[in-house]
């Protein structure tokens, strides 16, 4: 009975000595006094640490992750210069100006990690901060999974974009079966000049860029232009649902169904798009769907037509074989298949039997022609635009998102 009680009154006494925070430092005193973020939107982020031992501290390292769709999770690590010392105070600054910048809605998990010369280690817990821009006072609004932010306009202002953008996603649904699986933010600023303040180095064109891999649009709308932010809204917002129900490690999508797709969601294409298609089919220049699977030229004629021919391609494929084959395409590119193959699998042709079947279809059933408008569309305008945009960052930088351009 002795020995039985001694047994238990050791384990407890084991317990407790792995609980102590002295073992735990090794009896050092190691400790992390303060640990903070501030973001200085958007150029810089700074991180600052305190820390004090009772022997030198050797070494500290900073961890963070940036919250977005990935295939892998990716964590950047960070090592501090300092002078070894008991007690240290080490500053890291991350500038957005070399790197890029983050948007707006976005965030981050960060993590120290300090070690001193006695071997103990003390990690900090992960600790969040939000990416905000706080030059204004922002004002939401959320509906399902959408949540619009604003600050200069009334509440119908903002009301009319939401819808927009619900309209958008009801018609997607219906012609495609996608919907949003992750929570989407707009951010809506009053002008363009306001949006380039929120971005690093933008071109004084942009009028709004979509980050897809973190559900973000930034988009410059005045209140008194409704009609150009309600349509861009819809085609940015169906980049970023087309981007969350196919995103996979092996490829992309065909460039004519993915802008086909977006521009399918703004509604009836206008007489300008109407026209150019049924000129360059007479002319007998219509583009393959071969070259439509490419990037997009930059020449505003052809990237015209390439955008025309986009959305009748789409029609063609929603109109006589449905959502359920259209979201089966979906599917079936999330799966990483190539575009011969997935059109094989779903719809037994390949890219040449679509621009085949989709030529005698156009040919047989094609709009009337609408009585001209001067000049290009507005919306038309902002997608060349960010095309140009788009190519130039893509080769330079590799940098996944969109640009609008308004005017030239």
């Amino acid at each position: 009975m002795i020995k039985k009680s001694s047994l238990v009154v050791l384990v407890i006494c084991l317990f407790l000595a792995l609980l102590s925070p002295g073992l735990a430092q090794a009896g050092s005193g190691l400790t992390v006094l303060t640990s903070s973020a501030e973001m200085d939107f958007p150029s810089n982020l700074t991180f600052n640490l305190s820390a004090e031992s009772d022997v030198d501290i050797a070494d500290i390292r900073l961890n963070y992750t940036v919250d977005r769709m990935e295939h892998a999770r990716i964590t950047s690590e960070i090592y501090i210069e300092f002078v070894p010392a008991t007690s240290v105070s080490a500053q890291w600054v991350w500038d957005m100006r070399r790197t890029g910048g983050l948007p707006p809605g976005s965030s981050l998990t960060y993590w120290w990690t300090v070690t001193d010369t006695g071997g103990s280690r003390v990690k900090t817990e992960p600790a969040r901060i939000s990416i905000e821009d706080n030059r204004y006072e922002w004002r939401s609004l959320t509906r399902g999974k959408v949540t619009l932010y604003w600050y200069k306009g009334d509440d119908s202002f903002a009301g009319e974009l939401m819808e927009a953008a619900q309209g958008a996603l009801t018609r997607l649904a219906d012609d495609t079966g996608a919907g949003l699986e992750k929570p989407v933010k707009i951010y809506i600023y009053a002008d363009s000049r306001d949006l380039l303040g929120s971005m690093i180095f933008p071109q004084e064109w942009t009028g709004g860029v979509a980050f897809t891999r973190y559900g973000i649009i930034a988009i410059g709308i005045a209140p008194n232009d409704l009609d150009w932010g309600r349509r861009a809204i819809a085609h940015e917002l169906t980049h970023l649902v087309i981007h969350q129900v196919t995103f996979n490690p092996y490829g992309g999508l065909p460039i004519w169904l993915d802008e086909g797709l977006a521009m399918n969601s703004e509604g009836e294409p206008s007489s300008w798009y109407v026209n150019i298609l049924h000129k360059a089919a007479g002319e007998d220049s219509l583009v393959s769907v071969q070259s439509l699977s490419s990037p997009f030229s930059a020449y505003a004629e052809e990237a015209s037509l390439a955008y025309a021919q986009s959305h009748s391609l789409v029609e063609f494929l929603i109109d006589n074989y449905g959502q359920g084959q259209m979201f089966e395409l979906l599917s079936t590119f999330r799966q990483g298949s190539g575009y011969d193959e997935a059109l094989n699998m779903v719809y037994d042709f390949d890219m040449d039997g679509l621009d085949a079947l989709w030529r005698d279809y156009f040919a047989a059933d094609a709009l009337p022609v609408k009585p001209e408008e001067r000049g290009m569309p507005p919306i038309l305008i902002g997608i060349l635009a960010g095309l140009a945009t788009g190519i130039f960052l893509w080769l330079s930088l590799l940098i996944e998102s969109w640009a609008w351009r308004r005017g030239w």
